[in-house]
């Protein structure tokens, strides 16, 4: 996901000199798509059970659409060599044919009526629209000659048996379902299933609605993971709420490493004294891509390979985490799925001025408010971002890309906005 300006002006995401030993923000969003290999094996679903999963192959139309010549109105066909001179033209009315009906034959000078979907006569090449016709004791009279192929749905002309309809990688949406069900596709093969763990670390974290003790508080982001990583193709297959133990999260990481895909996990990746998840990761991992990012919030966020898994450590803070898989998992998770699909952007305005501290890319919470003079969508958002808080997401429509070398944003600039899919 490339994210810049509209006018090609660099935003400062792809620079991190203003926060030394950090990942720029499109530096680590490339090394999730050039450290993500694409997971092996497929399903084979009908169709019906497909949606949001992940073509593997291209998909092609098994039968021509419409498969044969119809009337695209109510009205009366006609073959055109028949009518002769400026017109009127009176012709008798010799059949009747509607959708479902078996092709009528129009061997005379004549006319069939005929209704919308119902096949062509054989002979007829043009049908007249029912209100340009004037119908008397079986005796049709219209004015206005019709020319070859008038109100005419061809046999194909909608897709052609073999024609590439879906191409590989697609996610499939309930638009790519009627397509495949018009074009006589039966069943589908996408990517397998995603494995994915979750592990939450903390040892202050308790169930949401558990009586808490002093010190203690609730866990969030673990229903909040839960629900952003559920959709179709990704099952949670591990869901873990560890400590602050060195020892267990190494032995957890090691057990987990040969059996999903992704282990997510959110916690303990900064640089404290109590910060052991970046420890134990260093310590059996094979491979670090990225130790944070200039990007607030979420600076801590990670990225690397553990055995056969890649990892994706999230801050613990719930908006930096929340943020985190918004740019970093979902990107993941596509990548893994082989999807080509582009994120969702929008160009758009503060409707407010906004203060920002130079150095990383922020991306805000905001909320869509309205269109300014020119057409162009407004937002509003917080005064500043506090990536502990939790209530600003509730309101949100999106993220608001705040250059990293603004130190002021005013309502005449244009912004990058992240629409959040539920939106």
């Amino acid at each position: 996901m490339k994210l810049h300006d509209l006018n090609d002006r660099t935003c400062g995401c792809d620079e991190s000199e203003g926060a030394p030993g950090l990942t720029s923000l499109n530096e680590a969003l490339a090394l999730c798509a050039a450290e993500t290999p694409l997971v092996p094996g497929v399903d084979i679903l009908p169709i019906g059970e497909a949606l949001g999963r992940c073509l593997s192959e291209p998909v092609m139309s098994r039968v021509n659409v419409p498969p044969f010549a119809n009337s695209a109105v109510d009205g009366y066909a006609v073959r055109c060599g028949d009518l002769i001179g400026p017109g009127p033209c009176i012709l008798p009315v010799v059949d009747r044919t509607a959708a479902g009906d078996a092709p009528a034959q129009l061997d005379r000078i004549a006319t069939v009526r005929i209704f919308t979907g119902a096949p062509l006569p054989a002979g007829a090449n043009a049908v007249v629209a029912q209100e340009h016709v004037t119908l008397r004791n079986g005796i049709a009279r219209f004015d206005r000659l019709p020319t070859v192929g008038a109100n005419v749905r061809r046999a194909g002309e909608d897709m052609a048996a073999g024609d590439v309809i879906l191409p590989a990688g697609r996610r499939i949406g309930p638009r790519d379902i009627a397509v495949m069900a018009a074009a006589g596709v039966a069943e589908v093969r996408v990517r397998r299933r995603l494995r994915i763990a979750l592990l939450i670390t903390g040892s202050e974290l308790v169930a949401p609605g558990q009586e808490a003790a002093p010190g203690k508080i609730n866990d969030v982001n673990g229903p909040m993971l839960e629900a952003l990583i559920a959709q179709p193709g990704v099952s949670i297959v591990e869901k873990a709420r560890i400590g602050d133990d060195l020892g267990r999260l190494c032995a957890e990481l090691e057990r987990l490493s040969g059996a999903v895909d992704l282990i997510v996990t959110t916690g303990g990746v900064s640089v404290g004294e109590e910060d052991y998840l970046r420890r134990a990761v260093e310590r059996i991992g094979d491979r670090l891509h990225f130790a944070g990012v200039a990007l607030k919030p979420g600076k801590p966020v990670s990225f690397g390979r553990i055995g056969t898994a890649l990892w994706l450590g999230l801050p613990g803070n719930p908006q930096a985490s929340f943020v985190g898989w918004h740019l970093f998992g979902r990107a993941i998770v596509d990548a893994l799925q082989g999807a080509t699909g582009k994120p969702r952007k929008m160009i758009v305005s503060s409707a407010v001025n906004l203060r920002h501290k130079p150095g990383r890319c922020e991306l805000r919470p905001a909320r869509l408010v309205g269109f300014d003079l020119r057409g162009r969508a407004t937002v509003t958002a917080e005064a500043a971002t506090y990536s502990g808080r939790v209530s600003p997401l509730a309101d949100a429509d999106g993220l608001l890309l705040l250059p990293s070398e603004a130190d002021q944003i005013d309502t005449s600039m244009l912004l990058e906005f992240l629409p959040f899919e539920e939106s």
